[in-house]
C-alpha cells in the first residue's frame, strides 16, 4: 500500500522556472521529482500547494508525494533528497500523513510576503530579494491603499490570464500588513488564495499610489469593477515570497 509523504520546501526561486515542471525541466517540482526518482528508482509525481511563479521564493512551500512503501524514514528522505538537490532548494522537513491530505486541495489559505527596498542603492545582498525603488514611497498612501484589499472581493481587475478560466476570481484577504525596517518596505497577504499574479499586481498598484503616479479612488474603482486595465503593473517576481500554507 503506498505511503503520502508530506514535504516542507524552502527555496531560491532566481535560478528557477517557477514551481510547475516544463519541458525544459528547470523548476522547484522537476528538480524533486528528479531527486525522488533517483532515490527511489521509479518517477513520481510531486504536488504542490500552489504554482510559485519564476522568480519567487518560498520559506514553506507544502507539497505532497506518494511513494510505494515506507522503508525510509521521513528523517532519512529528508537527508537523502537534500544530498540530491541543489543548494538552493531544500526539503526543511517531512513527514508521512494520511492519503486524506492533499497539499493543494486540504490548504486553507496562504501568507506571501513583499520586500520593497526603498533607497537609491541596494546592497549586493539584497539583489534578487527585493524591488528596488530608488524614489521615497509615502508609507501613509500606501498603509491606505493597502487597506482596500482587505475582506471579500471580486479580484478579476488584480489577476493576470494564466491560460485557464478560473472557477471563480472572488478571494478573501483577511489582512494585509504594511511595515517598514529600515529602507526595508515589506507588505504581507493573508489570504484564502491568490489568482495568477494577484499579489504582484496589487503591490504594483500600490507603489504607484505611494509614488502618487494613481489614486487610491483609481483601485478601489479597478476593485469594484474588475476591469482589467492597460495601466496595470505586477511588482517583480523576486521580491516576493511565500511565506506558509495554512492547513
Amino acid at each position: 500500500m503506498s505511503r503520502r509523504l508530506k514535504l516542507i520546501v524552502a527555496y531560491d526561486g532566481s535560478q528557477f522556472a517557477g514551481w510547475q515542471s516544463q519541458s525544459h525541466r528547470n523548476t522547484i517540482q522537476d528538480h524533486l521529482e528528479r531527486a525522488f526518482e533517483r532515490i527511489g528508482g521509479k518517477p513520481v509525481r510531486v504536488h504542490g500547494a500552489g504554482r510559485t511563479d519564476a522568480g519567487v521564493h518560498a520559506l514553506a512551500q507544502c507539497a505532497h508525494v506518494d511513494l510505494p512503501d515506507d522503508r525510509l524514514s521521513s528523517e532519512r528522505w529528508t537527508e537523502a533528497l537534500n544530498a540530491l538537490l541543489p543548494p538552493t532548494i531544500r526539503v526543511l522537513r517531512c513527514r508521512y500523513v494520511s492519503n486524506d491530505f492533499h497539499a493543494r486541495l486540504s490548504a486553507k489559505g496562504k501568507i506571501y510576503r513583499y520586500r520593497i527596498w526603498s533607497a537609491p542603492v541596494l546592497p549586493p545582498f539584497e539583489y534578487r530579494r527585493v524591488w528596488h525603488v530608488t524614489r521615497p514611497l509615502d508609507l501613509d498612501v500606501l498603509r491606505m491603499a493597502a487597506k482596500c484589499f482587505a475582506g471579500n472581493h471580486d479580484f478579476a481587475g488584480f489577476a493576470a490570464n494564466r491560460g485557464r478560466q478560473e472557477k471563480t476570481t472572488i478571494r478573501t484577504i483577511y489582512s494585509v500588513r504594511v511595515r517598514q525596517k529600515g529602507p526595508c518596505v515589506i507588505i504581507e497577504f493573508d489570504g484564502d488564495g491568490f489568482l495568477y499574479k494577484m499579489v504582484r499586481l496589487i503591490v504594483g498598484s500600490l507603489v504607484k499610489c505611494a509614488l502618487g503616479k494613481t489614486r487610491i479612488e483609481d483601485l478601489t474603482g479597478r476593485l469594484d469593477s474588475g476591469a482589467r486595465t492597460s495601466a496595470r503593473f505586477a511588482a517583480p517576481a523576486e521580491g516576493l515570497f511565500l511565506i506558509r500554507v495554512r492547513y
